[in-house]
């Protein structure tokens, strides 16, 4: 079965058995004659029509709820991963320089009050990198199901949807 409809009256739905064809898009066309002609039919198509104007009605097949809130929750994950990587790659540089500064504490050498205030300052960054590192990393694990569960949704019938992964 193959349903048409009319881009004036989307409304109106024509069902014609077989497949969208020629002579499908012909009996179509036998019905809306017949619904212009009993005065069915809500539109003035005075202008003229043509079988080739019929517009295909497609079923679309309703999601399965929990289907639904698995894409919805998968996008939400991968969304917060990317978040918290930039934060962490926004952060990874100032954080490694204060890292290499903490090594002058545990040496014979003397340090300045200023650098002992600027560490302190640092560690505020390094604290902030370090815990979006560790959430980043976390956050990373449950990516790869949300990453599984799109690439199951995106999926077609005639193949299957390319991943791009890159291992790092």
């Amino acid at each position: 079965m193959v349903q048409y409809t009319l881009a004036q009256s989307p409304e109106v739905i024509l069902t014609v058995a077989g497949k969208d064809s020629a002579k499908a898009r012909e009996k179509a066309m036998d019905q809306l004659i017949e619904l212009m002609e009993t005065g069915q039919l809500p539109t003035d198509l005075s202008d003229g029509f043509s079988p080739q104007q019929f517009i295909e009605v497609k079923e679309s097949v309703p999601l399965n709820p929990a289907a639904e809130d698995s894409i919805n929750q998968a996008v939400q994950v991968l969304s917060n991963l990317a978040t918290l990587k930039l934060k962490v790659q926004s952060s990874r540089s100032e954080a490694l320089e204060i890292r290499g500064q903490i090594d002058k504490l545990f040496t014979d050498e003397e340090v300045t009050e200023d650098e002992v205030n600027t560490l302190k300052e640092g560690f505020k960054v390094l604290k902030t990198f370090a815990q979006a590192n560790l959430r980043y990393r976390e956050a990373r694990e449950q990516a790869e199901e949300a990453r599984t569960i799109l690439d199951q949704a995106l999926k077609s019938d005639s193949g299957s949807a390319s991943s791009g992964r890159s291992s790092k």
